[in-house]
C-alpha cells in the first residue's frame, strides 16, 4: 500500500477538512460550515501553489508547514534578544546596555542591586583603579574647546550626538535629537545627507561634508562654494566635519533609490526629486593630501572662521601618515580628527564592511593619538572618537586611549526609543526612529523624546563625574591609559599604558619611527603628495612573493 509521507499531512488534512466543510454546508447550510470552507480552502489554495511552485524547494516538499518555518526563522533575532541572550552578550548591544541607556533617558533609577553580571576573571575585563583621596566634582558639564586659534573656536561637550543623516533617521527623530541637544548644551552632528529644516530647532550643529557634498553641490554633484558659504554662515553651525570614511562600510559609497527622494530630502541635499542619488566612495574636491589640506582651509574661510575638521575610519595607515605629512609641510592642520570604529554603525551596510573591514576604535583612536603626538601636533588637533559609546565607562576608556571626547550614534537612538530590530534599512522601524514611512515616524512623541536624549546625555555624564570623583580626578582630561586595568588571563592584569605602544612626543621628527611597530614599516614611505601605497606595497600587490 503507498502511504502519503508525513509532511504532506497539513495539506492532506486541509483538503479532507474543506471537503467535510463543503457537504456540512451543502447539507446543513449552517453558517459554522462556512467559516470551516473559508479556513481551509485558504490553507488547501496555499498548499496547492507550494505544491506547483518551483522557487522554494522545501515549501514543495512541506506545504503548508514550510510557512510556520519561515515565519520562525523571520522573528529568529527577536527570539533570541528577548528570550535566549544573556544581559550582557552584545549582539550588537545588550540588554543590560540598552536598559542602562533607556532607564538614564526616562531619568529613573540607574542603579545596579546584588552585584556584576560580570565574569570578572575572564580574559579582557576591564576596569577603573578608585582613589583613597577622592574629590568632589561639583559641575558635570565637561567641556573641551576645539579650533582655539581660529577666530571662532567651538566649546564642545564631551559627549554629542554623532552623524546621523535626515534620510536615514525620520524627521521627528532628527528634531527630537536637535532639541534635545539644545537643552542639553550639546552638540548634533547632522550626517552626510545635508542641514535639514528638522535640525533648525536651536540645537548647535555640526556639518558634515561627505562625497556628495549634500546641500552645497552643483547640478553635476560637485562642491558649490556659494551654496557652502550660506549655509555654514547660519548661527547653529558650529563647525564643518569632511566625512573622509565613516566606520558603518568604510570606502563604500552609496545610493539612495530615487523612489525614497521625497520633495524634503531632495531640497535638503540639492538633488532632483525622484531621481537615484549617488553618494561616491571618494572626494572629487581633492585627490591628494595637500588638496585636502587647501580644501579644510578654503571651507575655514568660506564659513568664517569656524573650525574644520575630518572624520574617517582608519583603513592603510601610510595613508593616515601621509595626511600627518602634508599637515607638518603645509603649515597648517585640520582642527579635529574624529576617530570613527570600525564595529559598524547606524548605517546599513553588505556583512563584509560591518564584520570585516575597518580598524575597530581602540586600535584607530591608538594609530591616530600617537601619530599626532608623535608629529608634534597634538597640542593643536583635537580628537573625537565613535564606536558603540554607551556608557560613563566607555566615554573614560576612550578618553583614557586619547581622545578628547565622545560621540555616539546608536545610543542617542536607544534614548530615542529604538529597541534594536535591525530594520533600520527596510523601512520598517518599528520605533519610528530609522524611517521615513510617515505613518511610523510621524507616530514618534518629539518633546517627549527630546527630554529623554537630553537626561540620557545629562545622567551619563552625571555617572562620569561620579567615576572621575572616586578615582580622584577632577576633569575627563585628566585620564590615561594608566587608569585603565584589563586582565590579560585569570593570572595576570595590565594598565593600559603597559599593555599599548605609546610614541613620545616628536619622536617620529628625530628618527624615532623604527622603535615603533606600523611606524617602523610605514612612517617614512609615507608621501604627502599622494593617498598611494609605497613602492614596497605596491611592488607586494604584483606578486605573491614576499
Amino acid at each position: 500500500m503507498y502511504r502519503l509521507p508525513s509532511r504532506y499531512g497539513a495539506y492532506a488534512i486541509s483538503l479532507a477538512g474543506l471537503v467535510v466543510c463543503l457537504l456540512g454546508l451543502a447539507l446543513l447550510h449552517a453558517w459554522p460550515w462556512g467559516l470551516g470552507v473559508l479556513a481551509f480552502g485558504l490553507l488547501a489554495a496555499l498548499g496547492t501553489h507550494d505544491l506547483l511552485q518551483h522557487h522554494h524547494t522545501v515549501s514543495r516538499n512541506y506545504p503548508i508547514l514550510a510557512h510556520l518555518r519561515y515565519w520562525l526563522e523571520s522573528i529568529g533575532p527577536e527570539i533570541r534578544q528577548y528570550f535566549i541572550q544573556s544581559d550582557t552578550e552584545e549582539r550588537p548591544f545588550s540588554r543590560e546596555q540598552r536598559s542602562l541607556v533607556y532607564r538614564r533617558a526616562k531619568n529613573t533609577i540607574d542603579k545596579q542591586p546584588f552585584g556584576s553580571q560580570r565574569d570578572m576573571q575572564a580574559p579582557g575585563y576591564e576596569w577603573m583603579n578608585h582613589s583613597l583621596a577622592p574629590t568632589r566634582i561639583e559641575d558635570h558639564d565637561f567641556r573641551i574647546v576645539i579650533g582655539a586659534d581660529r577666530p571662532r573656536p567651538y566649546s564642545a561637550s564631551v559627549f554629542n550626538i554623532s552623524a546621523m543623516s535626515f534620510g536615514a533617521l525620520s524627521a521627528n527623530a532628527i528634531r527630537a535629537l536637535n532639541e534635545g541637544a539644545r537643552d542639553g548644551g550639546f552638540y548634533h552632528d547632522t550626517g552626510e545627507g545635508g542641514l535639514s529644516p528638522h535640525h533648525r530647532q536651536g540645537g548647535d550643529l555640526v556639518w558634515e561634508l561627505g562625497s556628495g557634498y549634500f546641500g552645497c553641490r552643483d547640478t553635476e554633484g560637485r562642491f558649490d562654494p556659494e551654496r557652502f558659504a550660506e549655509t555654514a554662515g547660519l548661527e547653529a553651525v558650529k563647525m564643518i566635519e569632511i566625512k573622509l570614511s565613516q566606520g558603518a562600510k568604510p570606502g563604500h559609497g552609496g545610493v539612495l533609490p530615487g523612489s525614497k527622494v521625497t520633495p524634503e530630502i531632495a531640497a535638503t541635499r540639492g538633488v532632483p526629486e525622484g531621481l537615484d542619488v549617488i553618494s561616491p566612495a571618494a572626494h572629487s574636491a581633492f585627490s591628494t593630501p595637500r588638496e585636502m589640506i587647501a580644501f579644510i582651509q578654503r571651507l575655514r574661510e568660506l564659513s568664517g572662521g569656524k573650525p574644520v575638521g575630518i572624520k574617517l575610519a582608519i583603513g592603510h595607515p601610510w595613508e593616515w601618515f601621509a595626511m600627518v605629512k602634508a599637515m607638518r609641510e603645509e603649515g597648517d592642520h585640520p582642527d579635529f580628527v574624529v576617530v570613527d570604529g570600525g564595529q559598524g554603525g547606524t548605517g546599513a551596510a553588505p556583512l563584509e564592511f560591518v564584520n570585516r573591514l575597518g580598524m575597530p576604535l581602540t586600535e584607530a583612536l591608538l594609530l591616530v593619538h600617537n601619530t599626532l603626538v608623535g608629529a608634534g601636533l597634538r597640542d593643536k588637533v583635537r580628537v573625537g572618537a565613535a564606536g558603540k559609546v554607551i556608557s560613563a565607562f566607555d566615554i573614560a576608556r576612550t578618553m583614557a586611549l586619547g581622545a578628547d571626547w565622545c560621540n555616539a550614534a546608536r545610543g542617542y537612538m536607544f534614548a530615542l526609543g529604538c529597541i534594536q530590530a535591525q530594520s533600520c534599512h527596510t523601512d520598517r522601524c518599528p520605533s519610528g526612529v530609522a524611517t521615513q514611512n510617515p505613518q511610523r515616524g510621524g507616530r514618534l512623541n518629539v518633546p517627549l523624546k527630546a527630554e529623554r536624549v537630553r537626561h540620557f546625555h545629562a545622567n551619563t555624564l552625571k555617572a562620569l563625574a561620579e567615576m572621575l570623583a572616586a578615582a580622584g580626578l577632577n576633569h575627563p582630561g585628566e585620564l590615561g591609559p594608566e587608569h585603565v586595568i584589563r586582565r590579560i588571563s585569570r593570572h595576570e592584569v595590565r594598565n593600559l599604558a603597559t599593555l599599548f605602544d605609546f610614541v613620545p612626543p616628536n619622536a617620529l621628527l628625530s628618527g624615532g619611527a623604527a622603535q615603533h611597530p606600523v611606524f617602523r614599516d610605514y612612517w617614512e614611505l609615507a608621501d604627502p603628495d599622494s593617498f598611494a601605497p609605497p613602492a614596497s606595497v605596491w611592488q607586494l600587490r604584483q606578486s605573491k612573493l614576499v
